[in-house]
This record gives C-alpha cells, structure tokens and sequence, in this order.
C-alpha cells in the first residue's frame, strides 16, 4: 500500500522556477515578447541579446526573492496616527501671533 506524506508547508507561498506567481509571470510574458521580438527581427546579434537579458531577467528576480529587502523603501505612512503631537491647541499655543 501507498503512504502519502502530510504537507506542512501549507503557509508558504507558491513557487514556480524559485520565483512567486507574480515574478513568475512576468518572468513569462518577457520570454513570450522576446520570441515574438526574435521572430519579427530574425538576426544572430538580436538572439544573443535576448537570451542574455532573459538570463539577467531571471537572475535578478530570484536575487529579489531571496532578498526582499532590496526593494525595501520608507514607508509613506507612519505606524500609529495620534494627534497628541499635532492638535489645533497644540499649534497654536506655540504660534506667536496669538501670545
């Protein structure tokens, strides 16, 4: 009789290739354009080109996979909003005008 493994890693995001969905299909739809770009310009120098930049395509993906904090920038939007720091009678206290 067959045994069949329990799989635990049910929290761990889908990879296809060591690239997530997403990358992935971007990863896909850059092959898709560049055989289209090779069958319409069908010179030796232009297949070169699209293999190497396909290649550095998928290389730099699963570098930002692996590291996700190269893409890492501020954020926007503070962690807690209060207005402690800026309520009206906060702001005016310290305004000049109205002393």
């Amino acid at each position: 009789m067959k045994k069949y493994e329990v799989y635990k890693n049910i929290r761990k995001r889908a990879v296809i290739m060591g690239l997530p969905i997403s990358l992935f299909a971007l990863m896909m739809t850059c092959v898709i354009g560049s055989l289209l770009f090779i069958i319409f310009s069908f010179s030796f120098l232009v297949i070169l080109c699209v293999f190497v930049f396909n290649a550095i395509l998928y290389i730099a993906l699963t570098h930002f996979t692996k590291n996700p904090a190269l893409l890492h920038f501020k954020r926007v939007f503070p962690q807690t909003i209060s207005n402690k720091k800026a309520c009206i009678a906060g702001i005016l206290k310290g305004h000049s005008v109205l002393k």
